[in-house]
């Protein structure tokens, strides 16, 4: 078994999710946001960390995937993600946990099949994929997403027998439909918080 937590690196929201990987069961255990409260860019960074070392203590994930930073069209957003990331990653490096980057395109062409899906085809995917009954928050998806995304790209590696090479060296796969055969959501009757 193995507990992953993914991340969605934000400066006033940081989404989280948590699932159990058990063979080619992949089970949801949490997911929501960590929301700043400050305006000033240090305290928001602080409660990123206090929240992540939070949720660290609380589900002792063994494995943790993170979005990586792109540049849009603003800089200076991308340079407030880069540190929100950072303070995250930071936190979990701490307690010697393995961080797995992934690209957005990665997370999406993984979970939709589509390097280019939309926000609500990534909620809509990880309801799906881990039998929610209804769909997360957005950025709560988009972390769960995440996760999913480190635990396939583990499985195609496993299968290939390619396992203990670097995530960041990985090219993304997407799910198929042989392998969601196999996934069985065992907690599809809990309720979903965010």
């Amino acid at each position: 078994m193995t507990r992953i937590l993914g991340i969605d690196p934000g400066s006033r929201l940081t989404g989280y999710g948590i699932i159990e990987v058990q063979g080619s069961k992949a089970v949801w255990i949490s997911s929501g946001c960590i929301r700043v409260k400050s305006d000033n860019l240090a305290e928001r960074l602080g409660e990123i960390c206090e929240g992540i070392q939070s949720l660290l203590d609380e589900f002792q994930p063994h494995e943790t995937a993170i979005e990586q930073v792109f540049v849009h069209r603003n800089p200076s957003s991308a340079l407030k993600l880069g540190q929100a990331r950072g303070a995250a990653m930071s936190m979990v490096a701490l307690r010697s946990i393995p961080v797995n980057e992934y690209t957005p395109t990665q997370i999406k062409q993984a979970i939709t099949g589509r390097g280019n899906a939309a926000k609500a085809q990534i909620q809509h995917m990880t309801m799906t994929l881990l039998g929610l009954n209804k769909l997360p928050q957005e950025d709560a998806a988009d972390a769960l997403a995440v996760a999913l995304c480190h635990a396939h790209i583990n499985q195609s590696q496993d299968k290939q027998g390619l396992s203990g090479q670097p995530s960041t060296a990985r090219r993304g796969g997407r799910w198929r439909e042989s392998d969601l055969a196999g996934v069985s959501c065992a907690n599809s009757h809990r309720s979903l918080k965010s």
